[in-house]
């Protein structure tokens, strides 16, 4: 299989996919639904990734698909797509900036092509197996600082799941006083591709899903950094809880976040 061919078209389907998000937005035909406390859908959501399942499909057929609103979906024996059709639908709804199409493509459970387009700023962030990491077309890497007191830190919020409240608090007070400051994005799979291209030096968060940090992890990796749970082990696909930074500060970042985070 070649991973760049593949890339592009799932590049070229992600933006077509981001234009009809664009233009129901403009629109304003939402359809909001709640899912959950806080936990918010609109018919765009259901829509895209109805065209992504479809598109992504014929592309590699009899894969299986990990989806935010396909819980019937199934990983596949052998290709498996990871999506999330919009990443910070609140955002979304509200108008505002950041959110962002995540797509990853695994095969025998290793991630192989991650993609995450931002429709606020247009910027599409892609890489495959054996390649670069890109943002339009520009070469992508993870920043160079490295000291925790010289990075720019990016979170997220709990929204429905509360049961480590103490302890983020506790993360928050801390790398306040010890970095150049925290940003809240609302969109993981954004924060993920802006660690990747050295806007943020790091970026934690626990609860989060595998359509949220699949193709965001991978591109952290690929364009030179280093992604974990937040014992330092790789289970952040499916753990609930991810630590993503360049290859200067993890150590130092995570060792404070598992210090922080796993009272």
């Amino acid at each position: 299989m070649n991973y760049e061919i593949l890339c592009q078209k799932v590049v070229n389907i992600v933006r077509e996919t981001g234009e009809f998000i664009k233009c129901e937005r403009q629109k304003n035909r939402l359809n909001i639904e709640s899912k959950g406390k806080n936990d918010l859908v609109t018919h765009v959501d259901k829509a895209s990734e109805e065209q992504l399942i479809k598109q992504l499909g014929e592309l590699v057929p009899n894969s299986g698909f990990i989806a935010e609103e396909h819980a019937d979906l199934k990983q596949g024996e052998q290709f498996s797509w990871i999506i999330d059709p919009i990443d910070g639908t609140t955002n979304f709804i509200h108008g505002l900036s950041p959110f962002a199409i995540s797509v990853a493509l695994q095969e025998d459970n290793e991630t192989v092509i991650g993609v995450i387009y931002e429709l606020g700023l247009e910027e599409c962030f892609y890489s495959w197996k054996g390649g670069k990491a890109f943002c339009n077309d520009t070469v992508i890497r993870t920043s160079t600082v490295n000291s925790l007191s010289e990075s720019l830190i990016a979170t997220g919020f709990p929204y429905s799941n509360y049961s480590r409240m103490d302890e983020f608090i506790k993360s928050l007070q801390f790398f306040m006083n010890n970095t150049q400051g925290i940003r809240r994005m609302g969109s993981a799979a954004t924060d993920l591709a802006y660690v990747a291209c050295g806007r943020f030096e790091s970026f934690y968060e626990y609860n989060l899903k595998p359509w949220d940090v699949a193709a965001g992890a991978f591109l952290v990796t690929q364009a030179g950094g280093k992604v974990s749970d937040f014992s330092g082990k790789n289970n952040y696909l499916f753990g609930k809880e991810i630590v993503a930074t360049n290859e200067h500060t993890y150590k130092e970042f995570q060792s404070h976040v598992k210090r922080l985070m796993n009272n």
